[in-house]
């Protein structure tokens, strides 16, 4: 099973120590921060090593694939994704750093992402969740072919509690492997 994907832009690895500066940066403000269930505000070094060390320990055991999103030309890191297995399934989830928002790159990654699960992980069905507050994510998971299946509360560690979400899925069948750029 291959942990390196590509895009055309994009580079998506497993999480490793050097990235740990820029994702206390990224997810570090409150604009990211408070549309992610697993991350708290303020968001420390030591929250960044444990990201780092609980993705190594959920890709062994097969319950969940973290990626770094980097860009191809110049290696920075712009945010982060994966497929992680929960109470219902497998669930697709990715943010970016801010100064990366409106540039494509959370279709594109997420894309790539969907066609890791699909093909690679031969999962049939995949689910995400997006607070109601976070139309742009919406958009990017409507975009990808995402269907409704329902509202629910999740939690939200920055916001100290659980936020309203709208739950999303995608089928194996529904998916088209050409928008995985």
């Amino acid at each position: 099973m291959c942990f390196f994907l590509e895009t055309s832009r994009l580079i998506l690895r497993p999480p490793q120590p050097r990235d740990i500066p820029a994702i206390v940066t990224w997810i570090g403000d409150w604009d990211v921060a408070k549309y992610v269930s697993r991350a708290p505000h303020p968001y420390r070094e030591e929250d960044a090593q444990n990201f780092v060390l609980e993705a190594g320990r959920h890709r062994a055991l097969g319950e969940g694939f973290a990626f770094a999103i980097t860009r191809k030309a110049d290696g920075v890191l712009v945010g982060a994704g994966g497929v992680h297995l929960r109470e219902a399934g497998f669930e697709l989830g990715y943010w970016l750093g801010k100064p990366f928002w409106g540039q494509g790159y959370a279709s594109e990654a997420a894309a790539r992402l969907l066609g890791f699960a699909f093909h690679d992980l031969k999962l049939e069905r995949i689910g995400a969740a997006f607070h109601q507050d976070n139309s742009a994510s919406g958009n990017v998971l409507a975009r990808l072919g995402f269907t409704p299946a329902g509202i629910g509360m999740r939690d939200c560690l920055a916001r100290g509690g659980q936020v309203l979400c709208n739950l999303v899925e995608l089928r194996r069948n529904q998916f088209r492997q050409k928008k995985a750029a």
